[in-house]
Formats: C-alpha cells, structure tokens, sequence
C-alpha cells in the first residue's frame, strides 16, 4: 500500500534514510539525520511537496519525496525526486511503485518537470528511473566525495505534463 508520511512514520523513516547515509552513496549526506532534522524533514514534506510511504503489514518499508528544485522562483515548476528502500525490501518492486505513485502525485500538484541527481555508478537507482520514462541529460564529473572516493553525479529528467 502506498499512502502519505504520518508524523508516527517519522523514526522508521529516518531510520531507513540513516542506513543509506551510512552505508551507500545513495545519498551524500555524511551524517546520520537527527531526530530534529527529521521533525523538520516531515514538516517540510506535508506540504506541497509530499512524502509517500509503502507499506507492508502496516510497518512503512520505504519511501519517496518530491523536493524543491532549486530555491529561486523560476524554478517553481521543477522538483526532485529521492526514493529510499528498507534493504530487506530492495529489489522487490517497491521503489517503482513508490517512483510511479510520486510522479502522478507530482503531476497532479501541478508540477511540471522531475530532477534525478543519482551517483553515476548506482545502478539500481539509475534503473529505476528509466524504467519510469526518466532520461539521462547529463553527468557531472567528480562533485561528491564519499567514502574517498569521486564521485560523478548523473542527472536524469522526466516531463510530467
């Protein structure tokens, strides 16, 4: 089932969120996100920008936002998207239907283009947003650094309406 974040959703969230920033270059966050930052994070994603969750057996198993582009007003019809999995429920789906139900609650919000940044070389993210119709625009070489490692980011854009 996919539904909208509740406040209650809000630990299990960062606790998937904090895997990723842990473990993966899904994010390039280098530190764990605190409980505040995450009252914050909720409060930001009730709004117009969203937050969907899965949810399996009533326990959320992954989610996905849309996020301002950019801050200046021009870019008010551009939003990116960021999709994070439980790692005991990746590669079952769950990120495509969370992707897919995002990009038709973004297009109904109004929105008119969808921004992916994804590190170059993570391919289940790479794979999930082409098989959602985004496409690859361009790569910006060595502008992260995790792990101590460069890392080249890709940006992909889809239309929605």
């Amino acid at each position: 089932m996919i539904r909208h974040i509740l406040p209650e959703d809000g630990e299990i969230l960062r606790q998937i969120y904090n895997h990723a920033v842990l473990s993966s270059t899904a994010t390039l966050d280098l530190e764990p996100r605190t409980r505040l930052e995450q009252e914050r994070w909720l409060e930001l994603h009730s709004g117009i920008y969203p937050a969907l969750v899965a949810v399996q057996d009533d326990h959320p198993i992954g989610y996905a936002t849309i996020s301002p582009f950019r801050p200046r007003a021009g870019y008010n019809s551009t939003v990116e998207d960021s999709v994070y999995i439980d790692p005991l429920h990746q590669r079952q789906g769950v990120g495509h239907l969370l992707l897919e139900h995002l990009l038709a609650t973004a297009t109904s919000l109004g929105f008119h283009s969808c921004i992916a940044h994804i590190v170059a070389d993570h391919r289940a993210s790479l794979q999930l947003h082409l098989s959602c119709e985004f496409r690859l625009v361009g790569v910006e070489h060595e502008i992260g650094r995790k792990f101590g490692k460069w890392l080249d980011m890709a940006i992909l854009q889809r239309q929605l309406r």
